[in-house]
């Protein structure tokens, strides 16, 4: 079992506390980690890799999303590997960030009629990808990692998030 360091932190918005969201996180990242290592063949370090989650609202994941991806809108995840990966490649021992703001996964989850929880464990494993080197900026790119995204939230009892839809 890859066991993972994960550091919660509740920085805006209307999120349950630190207490509440790492059990969930904990779960969610060690199945997304396993199905990797497993899968994928994805190697881990000897110590267990580290990682923040960052629980954050709109105005902040704009700000942040405006600085560093020259997008000024927010968005509903934002990754930051600590160190370049490609796809299997060896990580150090920190991953990275991800952040995730509140209102956006809100709404999202309406509009997609999906539970609020479902579709945060979705973007939690969407941002844990990013950080081991997958992407979506092209349709290959797209189709593996949502294909990947697809097989863990299987894993999770999830259904495919991405059921009807076109990569991208």
């Amino acid at each position: 079992m890859a066991e993972l360091d994960i550091q919660i932190s509740v920085e805006e918005g209307a999120w349950p506390s630190e207490e509440v969201l790492q059990p969930l996180a904990g779960r969610v990242l060690e199945v997304a980690a396993n199905y990797l290592r497993k899968h994928e063949k994805q190697p881990f370090p000897k110590v267990a890799p580290e990682l923040s989650l960052v629980f954050t609202d709109d105005a902040s994941i704009r700000e942040i999303n405006a600085e560093w991806r020259s997008q000024d809108k927010a968005t509903n995840v934002l990754s930051f590997p600590a160190f370049p990966l490609q796809p299997g490649g060896k990580p150090g021992p920190m991953l990275g960030d991800i952040i995730i703001a509140r209102e956006t996964v809100e709404r999202e989850a309406i509009d997609l009629e999906k539970s609020f929880d479902d579709h945060l464990t979705h973007l939690m494993v969407h941002g844990f990808l990013h950080l081991f080197g997958y992407d979506h900026m092209n349709n290959s790119e797209a189709e593996r990692m949502e294909g990947l995204e697809t097989r863990i939230l299987a894993e999770l009892g999830l259904s495919d998030p991405y059921a009807g839809q076109d990569p991208i």
